[in-house]
């Protein structure tokens, strides 16, 4: 049988204690967003390099606030500023999680499987007459392939 990458559980309680954990940031971000596609491809994108240009374009409009129009709101530039700044740090934090969490899933996912071919291919090879053909039939659909039209 192939490497079993991960040996473990999660108890209902934990699996409990994580959602409530999710659920308690949600609360705590109220203000999360859902954008659609177009949306997104069509909002400026703000990246590393962009960080330190919007800081000096805070500094430049707190500091000579005469050129800009009235309706510029310097406070709101700020408020984004500042919002932005906290986000980036829990932003890289469930990212990381994320990605461990893409990683496991598919780790236990792949063990699993592979667990389950072990069993299909020795119930079909040997299970003749055990009274598994109909369960080996059922199973070896997930193998079937469509033909194709001509």
């Amino acid at each position: 049988m192939a490497e079993n990458r991960i040996s473990t559980s999660l108890s209902p309680a934990d699996r409990e204690a994580v959602l409530a954990a999710v659920s308690t940031i949600r609360e705590k971000l109220p203000f999360l967003m859902d954008l659609t596609v177009e949306e997104r491809r069509s909002l400026p994108k703000m990246g590393d390099k962009s960080r330190a240009f919007v800081s000096k374009a805070l500094e430049v409009a707190t500091q000579n606030p005469d050129f800009l129009p009235r309706s510029f709101d310097i406070e709101e530039m700020r408020r984004d500023v500042e919002l932005f700044q906290a986000l980036h740090p829990i932003l890289l934090s469930l990212t990381q999680l994320q990605e461990l969490l893409d990683d496991t899933y598919l780790a236990v996912g792949s063990d699993a499987y592979t667990a389950g071919l072990v069993v299909y291919n020795y119930a079909k090879n040997s299970g003749q007459g055990a009274g598994l053909d109909a369960v080996v039939d059922e199973m070896g659909r997930r193998f079937a392939r469509k033909s194709r039209g001509t």
